[in-house]
């Protein structure tokens, strides 16, 4: 399924492939809400696996990038051509899948990352206010 959704086609005269996904992306509306539920498939494979919980996190970070940036009309439409969350989950399934061993560092670099990321853009818009009202207070006229 994943291959399906994010690698199936050669684009003749390069190397590069792509998949369904970011076709069916295309269908305003539609394309945006029926890609993500076929990636549902890999997730769930992922926790019948036991595979560790932040592995299984990376995963469903992967998949809301891609609905996320994927919703932006055109940016999104392209970035689905590049991001290929569905791959990225099956490397990382296929990694831990059949091993004992837990989460890499990279793993946990990279969800800690997201949580930064996602605490900044959330603090900004109240640094950005108190900014502009200091601004505003020492503008004299």
């Amino acid at each position: 399924m994943s291959r399906l959704l994010d690698s199936a086609f050669e684009i003749p005269g390069t190397s590069y492939r792509v998949g369904l996904d970011p076709i069916i992306g295309l269908v305003p509306w539609i394309g945006d809400l029926v890609s993500p539920l076929f990636t549902i498939a890999i997730l769930w494979q992922a926790r019948e696996m036991a595979l560790p919980r932040v592995v299984q996190l990376r995963m469903v970070v992967n998949v809301a990038i891609d609905t996320l940036v994927g919703a932006i009309p055109l940016a999104g439409d392209l970035f689905d051509f590049a991001w290929k969350a569905n791959d990225k989950n099956m490397a990382l399934l296929e990694r831990h899948a059949f091993s004992s061993r837990g989460a890499s560092a990279g793993d946990w670099l990279f969800v800690a990352g997201v949580i930064v990321a996602v605490l900044l853009i959330a603090v900004a818009p109240f640094a950005i206010a108190v900014w502009v009202l200091n601004s505003i207070r020492f503008i004299r006229y």
